[in-house]
C-alpha cells in the first residue's frame, strides 16, 4: 500500500539531518523538496508503504527535532491522485 510522508522543518540543517534518517530508517525514497524563505523552511516528502512511510516520518522527526524546529510532519495512507501531482517525483518510480 502506498503513502506519502511529509517532514516540515525550520533551517535547512535540521532539514538534512532529518531526511538522511528518514531514508536510513526504513525503505523509502524521497519525492519531492519545497524550499521556502531562502531554505528557512524545508518541506521533504517521501513514499513507500505505510508502515514503512510512519517509521520513516517519526525517525525523521525526532533527528530534526534534535537541532531544529519541527513545524510539521504527517502521513498520508493511500493519497488520492490529485493529491500526488503536488509532488514532482511521485510516479517516477
Amino acid at each position: 500500500m502506498e503513502a506519502v510522508g511529509l517532514l516540515e522543518v525550520q533551517a535547512l540543517a535540521a532539514a538534512i539531518e532529518g531526511l538522511d534518517a528518514m531514508l536510513k530508517a526504513a525503505n523509502v525514497r524521497l519525492v519531492h523538496i519545497e524550499r521556502r524563505l531562502g531554505g528557512r523552511l524545508v518541506t521533504m516528502v517521501v513514499a513507500g508503504n505505510v508502515s514503512a512511510v510512519t517509521s520513516a516520518v517519526e525517525a525523521g522527526r525526532a533527528a530534526a527535532a534534535r537541532i531544529g524546529n519541527v513545524k510539521c510532519c504527517e502521513v498520508i495512507a493511500r493519497p488520492h491522485s490529485e493529491v500526488t501531482k503536488f509532488f514532482t517525483d511521485f510516479n517516477a518510480k
